[in-house]
């Protein structure tokens, strides 16, 4: 479901919010121009991430554009009124530290890690580029041909990357998940200037962005220094409601096969259409991410106990679920047969060791094993700034508040195995599955 995009009520001027223990320390406020920022404090070494996040992802992108999104983000390390092309991330780098972007499905984000006393110059290059870019129809061309040229190594030249972006096309009727991030490559060879300004224009603006800044700071200075860079922008007083096309009733199982002469190793894929994490509701979500860890989580789980050790079936099986999403997301379940076993076999195996799981229910002493290793990572992880900022981040413009965020390791805490085989139940139906066989050109299908 399409979610409110506010951070929280509690993002009002310099909110503290009381961290209970082993959470971060979080202080959220938001400007006058709508721009929301959460500072998380960690004063062990002297450096900081300073992330901007959009709430603009490939799946915002205007029908017919596909990849654009990504597109707009390489071109935004080309110049603006103050800085050449380049001179961004070299300026980064001549002070010591790193910078890089990305995109997803529901954001687009830029960060810098520097020494924390080179804050304000990378809020003041930040806040450049985000309504100050200046582009030549050189560089709309030459970016064009990277994107092209990164689609053909990392999806064109890759089975497992093709066989991906047919699963996803197949399980999405009419979201726009179903469109790869990095674009169809005919709609990828039409991008123009107009396209990429028409983004930029529309969804880079302060009142769409949430800044995260994690490491050594004081929140009062970062209110300061957001308020003269970032603050000074106009709000978009015509930025569009996140509205997106949402998926209909799935009421029929599909199933495709992808036959490439490149594929090394033969396996079977089921994705399920799957609830998100949903603000202030995320149990149901919990009990999905324990049901992955349980099924197929590690070599000790319940499909490679089942199907590798004991049956010897499959040489891996793996189960996953991204929660963090803003509209319905994916269940997955993934074998690889062993020699001499069918990708039919394999599959017939892993339905049937899912439909003894469910029968079986949870053994209490894996569910327990498993909640005690991840509160063993929750403490590891706020050793990790990038890895902070990029949790709230994700979070925060996938329509999740702060207090979701610190509250998630709790609620894991808190499922039942009952709630895992509930949720099961609910969410691994055949009719919103999609199954995909990855096999070799001279395989038979049977």
């Amino acid at each position: 479901m399409v979610r409110a995009l506010a951070l929280s009520a509690a993002l009002v001027a310099a909110t503290p919010l009381i961290a209970k223990e082993g959470h971060e320390a979080v202080t959220t406020f938001t400007l006058d121009n709508g721009m929301d920022v959460v500072v998380v404090e960690d004063h062990r070494a002297p450096v900081v991430q300073h992330m901007v996040w959009y709430r603009a992802g490939s799946a915002d992108e205007p029908v017919g554009s596909s990849g654009v999104a990504h597109f707009l983000e390489h071109l935004l390390f080309k110049g603006t009124d103050t800085l050449a092309p380049g001179e961004f991330s070299a300026t980064v780098a001549a002070n010591g530290g790193n910078d890089n972007a990305f995109t997803s499905y529901d954001y687009t984000a830029y960060y810098q890690r520097v020494a924390a006393d080179r804050l304000e110059l990378m809020m003041r290059m930040e806040a450049d580029r985000m309504r100050n870019i200046r582009l030549s129809e050189e560089d709309i061309v030459t970016e064009r041909d990277v994107i092209l040229e990164e689609r053909n190594q990392r999806t064109d030249n890759s089975p497992r990357a093709l066989f991906g972006e047919q699963m996803s096309a197949s399980q999405y009727l009419n979201h726009r998940y179903g469109v790869p991030i990095i674009g169809w490559r005919h709609e990828m060879e039409t991008l123009d200037m107009e396209d990429a300004l028409s983004f930029y224009q529309t969804h880079y603006a302060p009142n769409n962005a949430i800044l995260v800044v994690t490491g050594d700071v004081e929140p009062d200075a970062v209110k300061e220094l957001a308020e003269q860079y970032y603050g000074v922008i106009p709000a978009n007083p015509e930025l569009p409601e996140r509205v997106r096309s949402q998926e209909p009733p799935q009421t029929a199982e599909r199933r495709l096969t992808f036959k490439d002469a490149r594929v090394s190793q033969p396996y079977v894929q089921r994705s399920y259409l799957a609830p998100e994490r949903d603000p202030g509701e995320q149990e149901k979500a919990a009990a999905l991410f324990l049901l992955a860890e349980l099924l197929g989580g590690s070599t000790t789980s319940y499909l490679n106990e089942k199907l590798q050790f004991e049956q010897q079936m499959v040489v891996y099986a793996g189960a996953f679920y991204r929660g963090v999403s803003l509209d319905d997301t994916t269940f997955d379940l993934l074998v690889v047969p062993a020699q001499g076993v069918s990708l039919q076999e394999a599959e017939d195996a892993m339905d049937q060791a899912v439909a003894d799981f469910i029968t079986e229910g949870v053994n209490e002493e894996d569910l327990d094993r498993i909640k005690m290793q991840l509160r063993a990572a929750q403490t590891y992880a706020r050793d990790n700034v990038d890895g902070i900022g990029n949790r709230y981040g994700r979070a925060l413009t996938s329509g999740l508040t702060v207090e979701d965020v610190q509250a998630w390791p709790d609620i894991l805490q808190a499922v039942t195995g009952d709630e895992i085989i509930a949720a099961a139940r609910e969410v691994l139906q055949p009719e919103a599955s999609v199954t995909g066989w990855l096999m070799r050109d001279d395989e038979v299908t049977q």
